[in-house]
């Protein structure tokens, strides 16, 4: 039977539970236990999908095609186990379920309350990551303590316990320790108050994190200790690290994972030999590379949450320092003649939806491709790609895509696939995971080192295949990467271009700190070379050698499979 950790917190939003619940997810798997994660989310919203990106950050995508919360992109990167759409639950999506179940009479005319039917739905999401392939299932309960629309979650877990019995369930109350300038003291006044509120629920914690600025001292812990019936080992601080990799170490310091499989009574050592390498490998990483991202969404960062770490993960990789140049999209076409755009050295067009900032990503494409700057397209970043190209090069005047311009002479991106009901916005996408086979000796197929390939997908929009030829006519222009069955297109590029790429999925999802996306991790191998270029020498960067004159790049070689990338 799998044992159970629920998270909680208390406080303040944005504490970093998911984190913390990925911290301990890792550790646990570093122990030997086979670990899944599930977020159960508040919000009335069947699912974060057709949320406003300013509103909830990043949609995460499973292979399933699930559209969840960003924290599973937190969850696969620290334990590096795919999830599928059973690991995200909103209100939303259980109070649907259990009004379906009585649309059909499954409850025999009885009255339908909170509790038991909408607690017991909850339940039976738990209950469906309970199989016999995993060890231990981590719940994180979205919002924070006290909050009125968390009460239901709050009530399923309790029952929980009761019903998998004490040694197989362990509750986890995040929670914050304040230090007020002042008096120069950290306060545990809103820790205790946190508890209290948790404990009037039936729930009684079994450990607790203590986020902090700076480390608290064991004279707090004690006190905290004592005034929430805990023993002092399960007091965990976890103060600001330099980065987020380091956290898991910290609070396997601090004993979490311990105090843990305590509760949980599980034995078995540790092995924190990759998880120490990895932080060498952040910290090693030193070399600067600039790259802008073109967005639009960009106030709120979460918006591409992993978009950013995947292009960390590959400046890990190459031992290089990822700084982020944050460009507006609508404001591009302003920059233009200023230098800032000349002064990356690579840059990525991510995804969205809708004409806000389109013309300003077209034009960012535009100068990455007649300036030799390194640069990926994501999804919607591929589709401006095509557009750019289909205007600029092979004269397709006011070329679009009909999401943008429905009367466009020249719809160079279209609906290619079935769309039926287009009033349901979460059901006309092409979402989750498809194939992909990419063609011998392109930049594609040299990057994933394999013919054939799987990605995830969240997107309406395709390359419209009546322009096919028109695009790989011209000669430079190469369709590098088509669905099985040949009708959609998956991946475009430049011949002559060191990195000009483009991917109708959106391969961020499937980064991983210590395993860099090959797209990604490409892209920055381009940058770096371009950082460089500016001084005549050779120079390594990881397994490959890069030929650079007082022109700019000449040729890219690599040591591993001889593919030889040339630029104008």
């Amino acid at each position: 039977m799998p044992k159970h950790i629920f998270v909680t917190g208390g406080v303040a939003s944005s504490l970093g539970k998911g984190l913390t619940a990925s911290s301990l997810g890792r550790l646990l798997k570093l122990r030997g236990y086979r670990v899944t994660m599930q977020k159960l989310d508040p919000y009335i919203n069947v699912d974060p999908g057709t949320m406003n990106p300013f509103e909830h950050g990043e949609v995460f995508v499973t292979d399933d095609g699930g559209e969840t919360d960003l924290d599973l992109g937190h969850y696969e990167r620290y334990i590096d186990e795919p999830l599928t759409r059973s690991s995200n639950a909103t209100t939303g999506s259980i109070y649907q379920a259990v009004l379906n179940a009585e649309r059909r009479g499954d409850y025999l005319g009885r009255t339908v309350q909170v509790i038991p039917h909408i607690t017991d739905e909850i339940k039976s999401r738990i209950k469906r990551l309970a199989t016999d392939d995993v060890d231990i299932v981590i719940t994180e309960v979205g919002g924070t303590v006290g909050d009125i629309e968390i009460l239901p979650f709050l009530e399923a877990i309790r029952q929980y316990r009761f019903e998998a019995g004490k040694g197989n369930v362990c509750y986890l109350h995040v929670t914050l320790v304040p230090f007020i300038g002042p008096s120069g003291e950290q306060k545990t006044k809103p820790t205790q108050h946190s508890v209290t509120e948790l404990r009037s629920r039936g729930i009684q914690p079994d450990v607790i994190v203590c986020r902090s600025e700076a480390p608290i001292g064991d004279g707090v812990k004690r006190k905290i200790s004592s005034l929430c019936d805990l023993d002092p080992e399960a007091v965990i601080n976890a103060a600001d690290a330099r980065n987020i990799y380091e956290l898991p170490l910290i609070l396997h310091d601090e004993g979490l994972d311990k105090v843990v499989c305590d509760v949980l009574r599980l034995d078995g050592e540790i092995n924190l030999g990759p998880l120490q390498a990895l932080v060498r490998k952040v910290e090693a990483a030193t070399k600067p590379t600039r790259i802008g991202l073109i967005g639009k969404y960009i106030s709120l960062p979460d918006a591409y949450l992993s978009v950013v770490e995947s292009l960390k993960h590959a400046g890990f990789h190459h031992g290089a320092k990822v700084e982020i140049d944050w460009i507006q999209a609508e404001d591009v076409e302003d920059l233009l003649g200023v230098g800032r755009l000349s002064d990356l050295d690579g840059m990525v067009i991510p995804g969205g939806f809708g004409q806000r900032g389109i013309e300003g990503k077209i034009a960012a494409a535009k100068y990455a491709r007649e300036n030799a700057i390194p640069c990926l397209g994501i999804c919607l970043g591929m589709q401006v790609m095509t557009i750019e190209y289909g205007r600029n090069v092979l004269g397709l005047t006011d070329a679009n895509s009909t999401e943008f311009d429905t009367a466009t002479p020249h719809p160079v991106i279209a609906l290619m696939h079935d769309q039926r009901d287009v009033s349901d916005m979460g059901g006309t996408m092409r979402l989750g995971a498809y194939y992909a086979v990419l063609q011998p000796d392109s930049k594609a197929h040299a990057a994933y080192g394999e013919p054939v390939v799987s990605e995830r997908h969240r997107h309406r929009w395709e390359f419209n295949n009546s322009y096919r030829n028109r695009f790989e006519a011209e000669g430079d222009f190469r369709i590098s990467g088509v669905s099985p069955d040949r009708r959609l297109v998956e991946f475009i590029e430049l011949n002559s271009h060191p990195y000009w790429v483009g991917t109708q999925a959106h391969p961020e999802f499937k980064s991983r700190p210590d395993r860099a996306h090959p797209l990604f991790r490409d892209l920055i191998a381009a940058s770096l070379v371009r950082s460089e270029g500016r001084n005549p020498k050779l120079i390594d960067v990881d397994a490959v050698s890069v030929d650079v004159d007082v022109d700019g790049v000449t040729a890219i070689r690599s040591d591993t499979d001889g593919v030889s990338i040339s630029a104008a």
